[in-house]
């Protein structure tokens, strides 16, 4: 199963932050192959925000809602099931210093994702 893990920000920290260095994280999982992509994002005030509406295209920059927590990066993880996901997501240092969503590429009716 491939899960899309969003990497997200947080006012409200762990007590105890985590701040070992991520690459502690990553290196194990980009050789075991369970890790298949992963960036940090630029800040939300590099956004581009673009809809249609009334047939003409809008774009505006920087942030769509004021927010407390953003995405700040990314990765992609190959793994068995949600139980592994959440197992390797709790190991990244931002479970502690923000949060990480897990959330499962769709499965087609024909078996693609």
């Amino acid at each position: 199963m491939k899960y899309m893990m969003f990497v997200v920000t947080s006012l409200e920290p762990d007590a105890q932050p985590d701040e070992s260095d991520v690459d502690l994280w990553v290196d194990p999982l980009d050789a075991s192959g369970k890790r298949v992509i992963g960036e940090v994002l630029a800040p939300v005030s590099e956004s581009t925000v673009v809809k249609v509406r009334g047939g003409k295209v809008l774009t505006s920059r920087g942030p769509f809602a004021e927010t407390a927590e953003v995405i700040a990066g990314f990765d992609i993880l190959e793994v068995e099931n949600l139980e592994e996901a959440i197992e390797i997501a709790s190991r990244h240092p931002m479970a502690r210093n923000g949060q990480l969503e897990l959330r499962p590429f769709m499965v087609w009716p024909d078996g693609s994702d």
